[in-house]
């Protein structure tokens, strides 16, 4: 039997007999036979096209980083046929319904998407799931959804991380804000990540009975606009938990008024983060790896997409405690 014919049979090009078939199939079974799919993609050139579907990340570090590792793993597979379209939109609901419709008319073979606007993305998912295609969602996980992938922190335990970091030594009464900053009064009560960072931070104090009073106070802010801040926020107030990564607004705030003995929680990385962490301000910072994120996520979709191979549709991303002392990025 020639090398041609066997190609036939298992690529299942017809033209070879019934014969044949069964003589292959056989020393499949008792041999076994894995497709290489490198090489069959390679020699048909093969494309495979992943829409990432992002919010826009013009003079928004956080939003920078994912970028960078989703660039990464492009290169990387690239020379497998993988092309990466973005699809990027604005900071509110309108712009996100509009880039989401755009897209829902368009085919690929894997999404990567950052949820940040609940009910939208609710409604979205529950469409986009009926192309039945691997999806990979970030930064925030929207478990109401079955069977999309998730890559990212898990936001409720990083909240109660957040409240035992808050608590840490702390032996009398305290006054904890909770300051929530979002581009607008909107997204406040809508990010998923919001929602549950908050949710375990409170969860902390509650099943632990042992710590002494807390007293906790909320207020939300307008991303952009510092002027919000007063000094009276501040009175009597021992610690600040900012659930996301614009904690250094009010590290610069806390510095600016010289106002002290204050504890600070927040999240990220960010340069203007890591400058008031070796100042001494921001007390500690969690990080959650969005780089990391965008990369594993690519990998995600190709793997499952391409090679076809069972992926673990959650992985959690290790909760890292930032402080001075261990930051290896200094001012």
């Amino acid at each position: 039997m020639s090398v041609g014919t066997v190609d036939r049979i298992i690529h299942n090009r017809g033209q070879v007999s019934e014969e044949n078939i069964e003589k292959v199939n056989a020393i499949i079974k008792e041999y076994g036979y894995t497709k290489n799919i490198f090489a069959s993609n390679l020699a048909f050139n093969k494309k495979f096209k992943f829409a990432v579907f992002l919010p826009k990340n013009k003079n928004i570090e956080y939003w920078q980083a994912p970028i960078i590792g989703i660039k990464k793993a492009a290169e990387e597979l690239a020379k497998f046929g993988v092309i990466i379209d973005y699809f990027f939109f604005d900071y509110n609901t309108i712009s996100f319904n509009d880039t989401a419709s755009k897209l829902l008319e368009l085919d690929y073979e894997g999404l990567l998407f950052a949820p940040i606007f609940y009910e939208e993305s609710i409604s979205f998912l529950k469409e986009y799931k009926k192309k039945n295609i691997p999806i990979v969602m970030i930064d925030s996980n929207l478990q109401e959804i079955d069977g999309i992938a998730y890559i990212g922190q898990d936001s409720y335990q990083s909240g109660y991380l957040g409240g035992k970091l808050i608590s840490y030594g702390i032996k009398t009464e305290s006054n904890v804000l909770i300051l929530k900053i979002t581009r607008n009064v909107e997204s406040t009560t809508r990010t998923n990540v919001f929602l549950q960072r908050i949710k375990g931070f409170y969860s902390y104090f509650k099943e632990n009975k042992h710590l002494p009073k807390f007293n906790f106070t909320e207020i939300s802010i307008k991303y952009d606009t510092e002027k919000q801040l007063t000094k009276d926020m501040f009175v009597g107030i021992d610690c600040v938990f900012v659930p996301n990564s614009r904690v250094h607004v009010i590290a610069k705030f806390i510095k600016d008024n010289n106002l002290k003995d204050i504890r600070v929680v927040g999240y990220e990385l960010l340069k203007q983060n890591l400058k008031f962490l070796n100042d001494g301000v921001i007390d500690f910072l969690i990080h959650q790896k969005p780089e990391d994120q965008g990369y594993l996520g690519i990998n995600h979709l190709y793997k499952k997409s391409v090679l076809k191979e069972p992926v673990e549709d959650i992985h959690y991303m290790p909760l890292e405690i930032i402080v001075q002392e261990n930051c290896t990025i200094k001012k």
